[in-house]
């Protein structure tokens, strides 16, 4: 208790007032006790699992700052994913095309990579009508 207690000062300052971390200790140790004689909160394994048994049970409105800081540790989850994927595809590209390029280069072509379902929204004919339609920018000689 005291864990996830600290885990809040330190991780959601700003996001728990200092009533809800006094009211998030009570509700605690509330929920330790009623999950152990609760069938549906009982031999849980994951958060994922505890999120969802506090909203089927309907314990989700008694337990609503337990219920939050579910809900970030979840998010917090899939933002480290969404990270590490970024890093993965940098990985692929940079080994791909090595040392061939300059930074900007390389940084643009993450971003197509990365955002892959945004740039296969983009269909190649209407990309080379736009650069038609700029006028010609060579200077003279």
């Amino acid at each position: 208790m005291d864990d996830i207690c600290t885990l809040v000062e330190k991780l959601y300052p700003v996001d728990f007032s200092e009533q809800e971390k006094i009211n998030l200790r009570f509700q605690l140790q509330h929920f330790i006790l009623e999950a152990v004689s609760h069938p549906e909160l009982n031999n849980l394994s994951t958060m994922f699992e505890l999120c969802e048994a506090l909203e089927k049970t309907g314990k989700v409105n008694t337990y609503y700052l337990i219920d939050r800081i579910i809900r970030f540790i979840l998010t917090l989850l899939i933002f480290t994913a969404t990270t590490e994927r970024s890093f993965s595809a940098m990985k692929i590209i940079k080994t791909r095309l090595r040392n061939k390029m300059e930074n900007e280069f390389l940084a643009d072509n993450m971003m197509v990579y990365i955002e892959k379902e945004i740039a296969e929204s983009f269909s190649s004919d209407s990309i080379i009508n736009d650069f038609k339609s700029l006028k010609e920018r060579r200077a003279a000689l």
